[in-house]
């Protein structure tokens, strides 16, 4: 598991742990560099010690007991070096205070001091033993109290070689430890310096290479177009957090992009819709010039001749008996010619409104009410019976549109729902405001829809109605209606026998007024030239 800690944090701990070492490094180069230093100093002053004044010194204090000079003079011989010895001993002193030999070696030069003061002791008690020897007219190399005098300033003179040279030595064999122990930690803390560099390199790569080398190779593929990718990064700082918010920040383009392609495969189905639409406009011109007219000859001239033959069958009726069997055929066919005559009217009248477009009166509407005005209508519809309508919708919500466009759109899809159910089936409405548009939701337990449907459900004249008389032009129309008012219409359904849902989305305040113009202009579709000519003329000439 990655350590919790941030990138500062974690460059701290090494750059201390760096400094650390460094520091141990020059403590134990430093310790060496010193007792070499203190050494040489020592041994220095020791060898001019002993060159300059104690060997000279110890040379002298030999010679006190030597017999030198004419006989009978070495009482004065003997004096006269004493005042040498002691001439030396003080240039020796006063060397030790002028070099200032007392800081780190205080104590060793406390101890010199002290044999100089010893010295000073025995040549003071050789001089008065001297003195008496004189005194009493005895020689003075042979007496007692001087040879004894004599011997004991050899002894300190001789102890303070020895002292000096022990010295040295001493200061060597400390040198030698400090060197030991210097070295000990110089190649210790090495070692550990390698290894730690070993380490710091290992958690470089996990906490900084191969972060960076993922995020590398991560923003490459995203580049590619992979926006599937996901960098996973566990290092536990802000090079997680970074992929963390790429990784959002790739989902949201991976959503934008998904947004894009169905926008773009919308508008391209919108597109090619605009093109049916506008062959649709021209043969609805044709087909409304055209057939309109014959049309109505066909329906009125049948509802005529049913009128008369009806009389007239009926009286010959009377005169022939079974011809009212034939009166009642030809009835029945009239009838059925007239129906479809109609049926054929009303098609092309669908066809008329389909291409006609521009816009329309728009004003502040109670959708709420408009929708309950159309359910009024629905409950007495023959498709009605068996079935539940339930309408939820608060107390009053208001949209900008055009009331008459947006009943026909509602009605064709309750009647559509209708249709689509058995009895016992239920159709679900519910009216709302959502991301600052009203938001109208059918939802029916009818047949549903397959994919294959549902892609081209908007297409002009694709139709799958159970019934069988649709003209597939109804939701064509309300497709064009709800864009013209800038609004959204989708249908969505599990699979067939599952139920289907259609939404509409109509904005709640008007559009700009430049806008709305553009959107007409390029929505507007080509509208019919022909006039279609009034039925009840033609069926009155037809009487």
């Amino acid at each position: 598991m990655a350590c919790q800690w941030r990138i500062r944090h974690k460059l701290m701990l090494g750059l201390g742990l760096v400094v650390a070492l460094v520091a141990l490094l020059l403590g134990g180069a430093l310790k060496g560099l010193l007792s070499y230093r203190t050494t040489i100093k020592t041994t220095d002053r020791r060898i001019v010690s002993l060159n300059k004044h104690v060997i000279p010194l110890q040379m002298q204090i030999r010679g006190l007991g030597e017999a030198s000079g004419p006989p009978g003079t070495e009482a004065i011989t003997l004096i006269n070096k004493v005042t040498a010895t002691r001439k030396m001993l003080t240039s020796y002193e006063e060397d030790l205070k002028e070099l200032g030999r007392y800081g780190a070696d205080a104590d060793k030069s406390y101890k010199e001091t002290a044999d100089i003061q010893a010295l000073h002791e025995r040549l003071d008690r050789l001089q008065r033993a001297t003195d008496r020897a004189i005194a009493e007219n005895r020689p003075v190399l042979e007496d007692a109290k001087v040879k004894i005098q004599v011997k004991d300033l050899n002894q300190t003179a001789n102890d303070l070689v020895s002292k000096l040279y022990s010295d040295c030595y001493d200061r060597f064999q400390i040198a030698k430890d400090d060197q030991k122990l210097s070295l000990t930690i110089v190649l210790a803390t090495s070692a550990i310096g390698v290894l730690l560099m070993a380490g710091l390199l290992r958690f470089f790569y996990r906490w900084v290479f191969y972060p960076v080398r993922d995020l590398q190779a991560g923003t490459t593929r995203v580049a590619s177009g992979d926006f599937d990718h996901t960098i996973e990064i566990h290092s536990g700082d802000e090079f997680e957090e970074l992929a963390a918010h790429f990784n959002d920040m790739t989902g949201r383009l991976r959503e934008m992009y998904t947004d894009l392609a169905r926008q773009v495969n919308e508008r391209s189905r919108q597109l090619v819709r605009s093109e049916r639409l506008a062959g649709v406009g021209f043969l609805a011109a044709g087909v409304a010039h055209e057939i309109n007219n014959p049309l109505a000859s066909i329906a009125f001239c049948s509802e005529a001749l049913e009128r008369r033959l009806t009389a007239l069958l009926a009286q010959r009726g009377k005169e022939f008996g079974p011809a009212g069997e034939d009166a009642e055929v030809v009835a029945k066919y009239l009838r059925m010619i007239q129906q479809e005559a109609f049926r054929c009217k009303e098609i092309t009248q669908r066809l008329l409104q389909f291409s006609r477009g521009g816009e329309h009166r728009r004003e502040a509407t109670d959708l709420r009410e408009l929708i309950q005005g159309v359910l009024d209508v629905a409950q007495h519809l023959p498709n009605h019976t068996g079935k539940t309508l339930n309408f939820i919708a608060p107390p009053r919500l208001v949209a900008w549109v055009n009331a008459q466009e947006i009943k026909s759109v509602v009605l064709n899809l309750v009647v559509n729902a209708l249709d689509s159910m058995e009895e016992g089936g239920t159709l679900n409405i519910a009216l709302r405001q959502h991301d600052g548009m009203a938001e109208i939701v059918f939802a029916d337990t009818g047949c549903g829809m397959a994919a294959e449907v549902l892609e081209n459900i908007f297409e002009p004249f694709f139709t799958r109605s159970r019934t069988g008389k649709g003209t597939g032009l109804g939701l064509s129309i309300s497709h064009r209606i709800i864009n013209q008012h800038r609004g959204e219409i989708e249908a969505v359904s599990p699979g067939p026998n599952r139920g289907s849902t259609f939404t509409v989305r109509l904005p709640l305040q008007p559009a700009d007024e430049a806008v709305a113009r553009d959107i007409g202009s390029t929505e507007k579709e080509h509208e019919s030239g022909p006039v279609e000519k009034d039925w009840g003329s033609q069926r009155r000439r037809a009487a």
